[in-house]
């Protein structure tokens, strides 16, 4: 292994290879670090393909070092600044009123008449 690299150093190195569950990323010509795909980016990543390229340069930070199997563990985003959260309030409000209004616990023999009265206007 390499001497010069430490956890938690952050450093710019090479996409060269990119499989479903990660990207190896050259540190140097003798060291790569695997980036795992849930390290890629903050959020939800199904397809790493839409982030990443081979030949792309990246910036990474490293997490951890096993010098017994030679393992670089990398990561993209924790170099990068977490978005900010929405408030989840706005996601409910973008639910239609109407909808929000009509749920709740009424009974089958409480809807029972409005839904015949309904039908029998639609009838005419």
């Amino acid at each position: 292994m390499s001497e010069k690299f430490t956890e938690g150093q952050v450093l710019e190195g090479k996409v060269t290879g990119v499989q479903p569950y990660g990207a190896f990323v050259a540190l140097d010509d003798n060291v790569q670090g695997l980036v795992h795909i849930s390290e890629v980016t903050h959020g939800f990543v199904k397809d790493i393909h839409e982030f990443i390229s081979v030949g792309d340069e990246v910036k990474v930070k490293i997490l951890s070092i096993d010098e017994e199997k030679n393992k670089y563990s990398l990561s993209i985003r924790a170099t990068e600044e977490a978005p900010k959260e929405q408030p989840k309030a706005k996601q409910s409000q973008s639910q239609p009123k109407v909808q929000q209004e009509e749920q709740g616990f009424n009974t089958l023999k409480d809807k029972l008449s409005e839904w015949l009265k309904q039908s029998e206007e639609d009838k005419k």
